[in-house]
């Protein structure tokens, strides 16, 4: 009885190798397969994302020259804090210069006021004065016919009668006059007086716009301003940027655009703090073009030779607040993507306005009722009331 070779031996213990492992990627296809079926269709991933934020520049809006910088790269500054201030002088005159012609036209106009009431008395003299020569006129006239009083008697009293007639028309056309410029108003509201007190508004804006406040809550970047620099209005010399909301655009291929809806979950992982910390978001808008068509110099495919290149385009997504406060991202950070596609019921884009404002300041409005307050307080003064209420010098605006 001959033995079997070892060649023959290892033959069918590789091919039970080769089956085994033919089974293994068979069963490993056939799970990925079932995998991507069931489950990794619905998820479109990608590294093409960055961290984005609103980025406050913080422009002045007098010229002046620098006297003061109050905050500088990477300090964290509250809404109304003074980043920047102005020399101040020129303005302070100003604003002086325009109280003073609002205290004095305020005071002509209180005169204006008084001279209606002297010229309605007037008036209310001449009337009286016409009623008495218009009785001596009737009664001299009846005496007449009884030769009592002569002709030139009674032609004297129809020259005063008519003396009287001018004199009210003349005391009526000066009311008229007098009433002009302050008919149908009050002292505040005058003409003249508005016009002084936009002055007075303009000159202290001026003045509180010498120091430049911080428009939100946020970190400092990119100061470009030094001491001692002129600066004109509209000049750039720094930013604010809120951390505090921050979002990502991730930029998806447009292959898988189709399947996107608003409002779809996202998880997110960034460069710097690796795969242990997972933000989560959601879709909050899909790019209503790609890069190229907003490029500069667009692509120009109807020219030259054409190689066809699958567009990306941008995806908003919005992170939640409470995990950036405990991780927070800064500007332009690398992210890793991934859109869970399974709800499509959200639109492909938004179908109505914005509520509310996507960003807003409140920081300015107190200057415009500080500078309400003290036309106000000018216009009392110098109104001649017989109460005033004591109010609260601008010395500390200043």
């Amino acid at each position: 009885m001959s033995t079997p070779s070892p060649a023959a031996t290892a033959n069918p213990r590789r091919r039970f190798w080769l089956r085994l492992l033919a089974a293994v990627v068979v069963l490993a296809l056939l799970g990925w397969g079932a995998w991507y079926w069931l489950e990794g269709r619905w998820y479109a991933g990608t590294d093409d994302a960055y961290v984005h934020a609103n980025i406050v520049e913080v422009t002045p809006l007098v010229p002046g020259t620098v006297t003061a910088i109050d905050a500088d790269d990477n300090d964290y500054v509250r809404a109304g804090q003074t980043l920047v201030q102005f020399d101040a002088a020129d303005a302070r005159v100003a604003l002086e210069r325009a109280e003073a012609d609002l205290a004095q036209t305020v005071r002509r106009v209180r005169g204006l006021y008084a001279g209606a009431g002297a010229a309605q008395a007037l008036l209310a003299t001449r009337e009286v004065e016409l009623r008495r020569a218009e009785q001596d006129y009737a009664r001299v006239r009846t005496l007449k016919g009884t030769g009592a009083i002569s002709a030139q008697d009674l032609q004297h009293a129809a020259d005063a009668l008519a003396a009287a007639r001018a004199a009210v028309g003349a005391a009526r056309e000066q009311l008229h006059s007098t009433r002009a410029p302050i008919a149908e108003t009050v002292l505040a509201r005058q003409p003249d007086v508005l016009a002084a007190a936009a002055m007075v508004r303009q000159a202290y804006l001026d003045l509180v716009r010498t120091r430049l406040l911080a428009p939100v809550s946020g970190y400092v970047a990119k100061r470009n301003v030094q001491l001692g620099q002129r600066v004109m209005p509209g000049t750039p010399l720094m930013a604010v940027v809120p951390l505090d909301h921050v979002w990502v655009d991730a930029n998806f291929k447009e292959t898988v655009i189709g399947r996107m809806r608003i409002g779809q979950p996202v998880t997110l992982t960034s460069d710097v703090y690796g795969g242990d910390v997972v933000y989560h978001g959601r879709v909050q808008g899909l790019g209503i073009g790609t890069g190229s068509a907003f490029a500069l110099l667009p692509a120009q495919n109807a020219t030259g030779n054409w190689i066809k290149i699958v567009q990306r385009l941008p995806v908003r997504i919005d992170l939640d607040a409470a995990e950036l406060r405990q991780h927070p991202l800064r500007v332009g950070l690398s992210m890793s993507a991934e859109v869970n596609l399974h709800d499509r019921n959200g639109p492909m884009l938004a179908s109505r306005p914005p509520g509310r404002p996507v960003l807003r300041t409140t920081v300015y409005d107190g200057q415009v009722r500080a500078a309400d307050a003290l036309i106000a307080r000018i216009i009392h003064d110098n109104a001649g009331h017989a109460h005033r209420p004591a109010a609260a010098t601008h010395a500390a605006q200043r």
